[in-house]
């Protein structure tokens, strides 16, 4: 399932997949397409020099994607296919670091929006020179156009708006440009037989015609294999692999007031063969049906406001969606953005005992693959981790090449989908706790917490299906985390109870006060996060988190009523 692209302001993380990165640090003699692009790039350069309005820095993102996607549904082979592209992105700066033609056109955000969603290009897949070299030329020369246009905006926007909140420069100047190098990996190497995963995911589909009342039981795989090469005006020089394969399955089934009720299981890894074995799949598969029927049959929760635990994997996405969008750098200069976390640098904002760090290094937490790992950002910035909390102060942004107040360098997380023009995002998010309590304490202490305020008893939040958050000033600046099994746990010892049709909502200042305990078990959530600068996966690994105070709302329902006629194959006398 993908995510689709939203307006400025609107994030939306769903589950997606995996990254790798393995390599050689010393380019080869010879790469023919990078030489392609360095030639060009050189060429377009000093040619455009000679303009009124020369450009200070280009770039051409190339990147070679190889997709195989198959899918299944109850039992019979929905889609197999394989594709191969190649995809060209041109940025060309005018003006200079401290004022270019990317600064933001107030009053226009949906011109801003536009200009980061960039130019996607498909180009000749073959290392063609006079085909690559005529796509480069074409497509510079149209950037540049449309560089020295917006530029003139830009000069227009500022001479006629008031002083801005933040006059950082538009780019910043890094050290030394990186080169690095991997080579080409071979796609049937690692794939193996399309046929075989045709064969897996209509296996683990079957089951589902086991039940009648289940609506939809589908499964889907999906292997990518994306070699990206950056080069620019200023000298990087990368070529890397990023390799990823995912299994999906969702079931769903719908209960007698018409609310859809769906379950997901995702499984990722770099490589195909270390995903599950069958014999596991197939056992969640069953256990999800199981549930299925449970939550058929759960009680609606009304709207609530009392304490309640995140499992690990729900923090995760809790600090993804209410915390990590809000320090993204960029939207601390932009003034369409609520900037909620502009002037909390030094301020406590969680308990001491939490420390959060983002760190795309990462490869694996306990032995699960970190899907935002990544060993360069799509700006050419050696990735690092970065402490943002450190005993619940907040020290740090993560930063692309956009430098805001205070924080003028990148620090490796300028990321975008191929044909979006980067800023800074998220990647491997690692929530740590100094005085981790064991779940059952964690369990007694919501429950107290739950007959201090009066309550006969509080939320566990057990999974999530993932999230949206709203970070501009107009509308509320708000946040949803969609979970897909939540319980509750009385005060007076009754056994837990499954409920349905809930969601969590709230605003981030409030939320985050709310914060107390954090449990002892740590969950990985995987994903891709969907913004202005496209999808790209990310993982968030958390302890599960006791709060002091939530709030619930219904979540949205069909008005249907379930099927009048039974499925087809409900008879099996026939």
């Amino acid at each position: 399932m993908l995510s689709p692209i939203k307006p400025l302001g609107l994030i939306l993380l769903i589950f997606l997949f995996a990254v790798l990165s393995g390599a050689r640090e010393v380019p080869p003699a010879q790469d023919r397409l990078l030489e392609l692009l360095t030639e060009e790039l050189n060429r377009e350069m000093t040619a455009l020099q000679q303009q009124e309005a020369p450009p200070y820095f280009i770039s051409y993102s190339v990147s070679d994607v190889h997709r195989t996607s198959v899918g299944a549904s109850f039992g019979s082979l929905t889609n197999s296919s394989s594709s191969q592209s190649r995809l060209l992105s041109v940025n060309v700066r005018v003006g200079n670091y401290e004022f270019d033609n990317t600064h933001e056109i107030r009053g226009d955000p949906y011109s801003q929006f536009v200009f980061r969603s960039g130019g996607l290009v498909r180009i000749a897949q073959e290392d063609d020179p006079d085909a690559i070299r005529t796509a480069l030329w074409r497509e510079t020369n149209r950037e540049y156009r449309e560089a020295v246009e917006r530029f003139n905006k830009v000069k227009a926007n500022v001479a006629v708006k008031v002083r801005e909140e933040d006059t950082s420069a538009d780019f910043s100047l890094e050290p030394e440009p990186s080169t690095y190098y991997e080579p080409p990996v071979e796609v049937k190497a690692l794939l193996g037989d399309r046929q075989t995963w045709e064969a897996k995911v209509k296996k683990y589909t079957e089951p589902f015609l086991e039940n009648e009342e289940i609506y939809g039981g589908r499964a889907s795989f999906s292997f990518t294999i994306e070699r990206k090469n950056l080069v620019t005006s200023e000298g990087v020089k990368l070529a890397q692999n990023l390799i990823y394969s995912r299994l999906f399955v969702t079931g769903f089934i719908k209960s007698e007031d018409g609310m859809e009720l769906p379950l997901y299981l995702s499984y990722f890894a770099f490589k195909p063969a270390d995903l599950p074995k069958d014999e596991e799949v197939l056992s969640d598969v069953r256990a999800m049906i199981k549930k299925l029927e449970d939550l058929r049959d759960a009680p609606v929760v009304d709207p609530y406001t009392g304490p309640a635990i995140l499992s690990g994997r729900a923090a995760g996405v809790f600090f993804h969606e209410i915390f990590g969008h809000r320090i993204e750098g960029h939207r601390q200069k932009s003034e369409e953005e609520g900037q909620t976390f502009k002037k909390k640098v030094g301020d406590r904002i969680l308990p001491e005992h939490l420390r959060i760090v983002f760190d795309p290094t990462r490869k694996e937490f306990k032995g699960h693959e970190m899907v935002g790992h990544y060993r360069y950002d799509d700006e050419g910035v050696e990735a690092r981790p970065v402490t943002v909390v450190e005993s619940g102060v907040f020290e740090s942004f993560l930063m692309s090449r956009s430098p805001i107040e205070n924080f003028p360098r990148s620090n490796g997380h300028g990321r975008a989908q191929a044909g979006f023009r980067p800023v800074s995002r998220q990647s491997n998010l690692l929530v740590e706790s100094s005085e981790p309590v064991p779940e059952q304490k964690l369990r007694l202490k919501l429950i107290e917490e739950c007959k201090r305020q009066d309550r006969s008893f509080g939320l566990l939040f057990k999974d999530i299906q993932g999230g949206f958050t709203i970070t501009g000033r107009t509308i509320p600046n708000a946040f949803n985390v969609l979970p897909t099994e939540v319980y509750r746990i009385y005060t007076d010892g009754r056994p837990d109870e499954l409920v349905r049709g809930v969601d969590l909502v709230g605003t981030p200042l409030v939320i985050l006060s709310m914060v107390s305990d954090s449990g002892d078990q740590f969950e990985i959530f995987n994903g891709m996060c969907g913004a202005e600068s496209g999808s790209v996966p990310v993982s968030a690994v958390s302890p599960s988190l006791l709060l002091t105070q939530v709030e619930v709302q219904k979540k949205s329902k069909s008005q249907e009523r379930p099927p009048i006629l039974p499925r087809p194959d409900a008879d099996r006398s026939m």
